[in-house]
């Protein structure tokens, strides 16, 4: 259990938080991508189609048969999964919990005391929960960092709890 973390205080409904299923996660971001500032955005209904799209008429010209180029592509996926370091945007999860309208302050909880910011700060962190390829076990489950990169080379680690207040 000391790889949950909660998000509690004056929030609607408290919610937990299981950094270790965000591998799967399609919100998942890389983390020198996001600080380097060529942030993906997320892909709108018509990029989908237009994926989709290019992926059948990909199947018309090369045939059903699994070309190499398509192993190829696979495997640099998985070999990116399992070497890279990812991190979560905290704001759905936030939004989720739906903050009332009182809260006014963030407060990361970690081992060694308490880390308060402004709430509409809290929206633009970003959880770190993968560093090449592995989970943050020893100084874990995540690391916080601040959206403006602040604290890009010294995060907030050995996080236990989130509380608004």
């Amino acid at each position: 259990m000391d790889r949950i973390i909660p998000i509690t205080g004056k929030v609607k409904f408290s919610i937990t938080l299981d950094p270790g299923v965000w591998i799967f996660d399609d919100r998942k971001v890389e983390l020198e991508t996001y600080f380097s500032g060529q942030k993906e955005e997320q892909p709108q209904e018509e990029d989908e189609i237009q994926k989709i799209s290019a992926y059948w008429d990909r199947e018309i010209q090369e045939g059903a048969v699994f070309p190499p180029t398509l192993k190829t592509e696979k495997t640099f996926a998985k070999e990116k999964l399992i070497t890279g370091t990812f991190a979560m945007p905290l704001a759905p999860f936030l939004r989720n919990a739906e903050a009332l309208p009182e809260a006014t302050t963030f407060v990361v909880v970690t081992e060694s005391g308490e880390v308060a910011i402004p709430l509409e700060q809290a929206y633009d962190v970003i959880l770190c929960f993968s560093k090449d390829g592995k989970p943050l076990k020893e100084d874990g489950p995540v690391h916080v960092y601040f959206g403006d990169g602040s604290n890009r080379h010294n995060p907030i680690t050995h996080v236990r709890q989130f509380i608004v207040r």
